[in-house]
């Protein structure tokens, strides 16, 4: 198994944002914490003013958004180390399933990644994490309806501030490691040198427990992982053979030796320039991503009668810009547009066995079918909004985009988009919004292999259909309320609504763990969260709730994925869709005292669906995990951290997956018991 290094470089650019001068970025976040020195107390106000001058620019006004800060990042279990899907299942509304994916509000995917306010390209969904907590100094998840600057991906927006050189002027290095031979050692170090503000992290990674375990047992079967990133497939023992291979008609299934590798890369370059009342922000930015599945063969074959290696990529560029001009004390007007060329790539090699006119095999020597395919696609957006205040407790936000996609077809949309946000008291806030969404299916994970080249072989769909996938449009609403109850005190309710056409949805169809899109004619989904937060001394908790109901009917795209029988209930019937969990929550409590600190967390899920057409629901769960750390002071400026963590503490066994439902592969179970230590030096 290769073990591979990954690394994160955020880089500020810093000059005066003093009037008329320019800004330029490629990372900043604001921090509360104090600079050492003089020149580094200058760039730090410049580095929380930038920040403020974003907000301007891309505000989150009238939507739901829920943050952490660096200190519950740090008190949550595994603290920096915990994996980016671990940190956000801490916020409300969020679900676990298996392949580290995370489903907001009911829906599958459909999330936007942005970096210190700069949209991230999309990649092809995998197993592993381009995204750590590490460098986070604080996430927000912006859900609801959401204003007009937010387009295309629109269940919610993950904002992610770095930290910066600013006001991270040391150096950490940490070794972090426990069950599952899990090692990962990881180097952290950023500063100010005159007008450059720079932060570096660096880590490495390697465990045994990559993809979730499709057995109960404790340890999986063939799980190694490194994070370049490689993963081996873990294998599920005790399968029946369902086919004959060259005269071999026996196959040990924990014996398989399945693969994929993901590869990810990003740049971004932001500049920034305010001018008296006119704040901009222009990006460009770069992406690629590839995933490669290798299959065992043989085993595949004997098991499945098919074995694919399947290669996809996807190349990005792109253009942003976004504006704001402040008329006057009432009316703040914002616009901008939005650019995306993507190239994806899929090649797929696949050896079959040929059957007869009732499917039965005829030969035991597979044939090999190749189908390769590419294709370009194109986004462009453009939006303007005006945020009007008629008076001091009363804020309108409304405006609308207009979205165009060309790709496997060519559609556009005007979406009007309405926020009211309402503060009768201090200590009140109340907010309402309409929106109109327009989602293009993910070009990455649009099937476009060709049905014909498989006839007459055990890798023959029995539906020969194949719309084309197609945008989701949708009507949104969103009213919630926040309240001050004490001083450090504080609780949320929020209520949404979703009617769409053309619901997009994604699962795994076949033996290759890929996701590919279809559409379902109607959808809805409903539902509402509520949060509670306190924070007091050293003490502080937090405890999130949210209940969703997600269904559609009538698959119309991408029909060849799917079985015959489920494929006609579906069209005459609602069906909950695959991500539908009925309630989630999550609660954490953590106490410093002087140099230690404890926590303890928690996570439950009511079960996500299964069965035939969804019809049934996996068994409800909850897992516990403890902290304790204690940082020792060695001189004025290094210090000794060192901490403890044990995952699912009560060794709950609990299943995200049984195997069945609509696109849904192998079972998963979630993490049984782990212990995990720390050790951290701050220079």
């Amino acid at each position: 198994m290769k073990k591979f290094l990954i690394a994160s470089v955020a880089v500020s650019l810093m000059r005066n944002i003093a009037l008329g001068q320019d800004v330029a970025a490629a990372s900043a976040s604001p921090s509360p914490s104090p600079a050492a020195t003089a020149e580094a107390e200058r760039v730090v106000v410049q580095s929380q003013e930038m920040d403020i001058t974003r907000e301007a620019i891309v505000s989150s006004l009238g939507a739901t958004r829920y943050t952490v800060g660096p200190d519950r990042l740090d008190s949550q279990s595994r603290g920096q180390d915990a994996p980016f899907n671990q940190t956000m299942l801490r916020f409300p509304g969020v679900a676990q399933d298996s392949f580290a994916q995370l489903h907001v509000r009911g829906e599958h995917a459909n999330l936007q990644y942005r970096i210190n306010d700069v949209l991230l390209p999309e990649s092809i969904p995998g197993f592993g994490l381009e995204l750590e907590t590490r460098f986070a100094d604080n996430i927000s998840l912006i859900t609801g309806a959401l204003p007009a600057q937010f387009g295309f991906r629109t269940t919610g927006v993950i904002d992610i501030h770095t930290k910066n050189g600013a006001v991270f002027q040391q150096g950490e290095a940490s070794v972090y490691g426990g069950s599952f031979d899990t090692i990962m050692p990881s180097f952290e170090y950023g500063g100010v040198t005159g007008k450059l503000n720079y932060y570096f992290t660096a880590n490495y990674l390697h465990d045994g427990i990559g993809i979730e375990n499709p057995t109960r047992t404790a340890n999986p079967i063939h799980d190694d992982t490194g994070n370049h990133s490689d993963f081996q497939i873990p294998n599920n023992p005790g399968q029946t053979p369902e086919f004959t291979d060259m005269g071999r008609s026996t196959f040990n299934s924990a014996k398989l030796n399945e693969t994929q590798v993901e590869q990810n890369a990003y740049a971004i370059l932001t500049y920034q320039k305010k001018i008296d009342d006119f704040n901009m922000q222009a990006s460009v930015f770069t992406r690629y991503s590839s995933v490669l599945f290798r299959p065992d063969n043989v085993g595949d074959l004997i098991f499945n009668g098919v074995a694919s290696r399947v290669d996809r990529d996807i190349f990005s560029n792109g253009i942003e810009l976004d504006a704001s001009y402040k008329l006057n004390d009432q009316h703040t007007l914002r616009g901008g547009f939005f650019f995306n060329e993507q190239h994806a790539t899929v090649g797929t090699a696949t050896l079959v066995f040929p059957v007869d006119a009732n499917g039965n095999q005829t030969s035991d020597v597979p044939l090999r079918v190749v189908d390769n395919g590419g294709k370009y696609g194109y986004l462009y957006g453009l939006y303007l909004q005006d945020e009007w205040k008629p008076f001091e407790q009363l804020t309108i936000n409304f405006g609308g985009r207009f979205d165009i996609v060309d790709a496997f077809s060519h559609e556009n949309q005007l979406s009007p988009r309405i926020n009211i946000v309402y503060q009768p008291f201090a200590s009140t806030t109340l907010h309402a919004g309409y929106a109109r969404y327009f989602t293009p299916p993910p070009l990455e994970n649009v099937d476009q292999s060709t049905i014909s080249k498989f006839a007459g072989t055990t890798n023959e769909s029995a539906i020969t259909k194949d719309s084309v996938v197609t945008s989701e449009r949708a009507h949104y609403f969103d009213v919630g309320a926040t309240q001050k109850i004490a001083e450090g005190f504080n609780v949320g309710i929020d209520g949404f609504y979703k009617s769409a056409h053309s619901v997009l949805d994604e699962g795994q169809f076949g033996q290759a763990l890929i996701l590919s899109s279809f559409n379902y004619k109607r959808g809805e989904i409903y539902g509402g969260e509520f949060t509670a937060n306190y924070n007091k001394g050293g003490l502080s908790s937090y405890l999130n709730v949210g209940y969703e109901w997600a269904r559609g009917t009538n698959v119309s795209s991408a029909q060849f994925l799917f079985d015959p029988d489920e494929f006609a209930y579906i069209k005459k019937n609602w069906v909950f869709l695959d991500h539908d969990q009925r309630f989630t929550g999550s609660a954490g409590i953590s106490y410093t005292w002087n140099d230690w600190q404890a926590g303890i967390d928690g996570l439950y899920g009511n079960g996500l669906r299964r069965g035939f057409a969804n019809t049934q629901k996996n068994h409800p769960y909850e897992t516990f995990n403890v902290s304790l750390q204690r940082q020792i002071k060695i001189t004025e400026k290094t210090a000794v951290k060192i901490r403890f963590d044990v995952v699912n503490i009560l060794d709950t066994i609990y299943e995200l997956r049984d195997g069945s439902g609509i696109g849904v592969g192998a079972p998963q179970f979630g993490q049984r018991r782990g212990f995990y230590g720390t050790v951290a030096y701050d220079f």
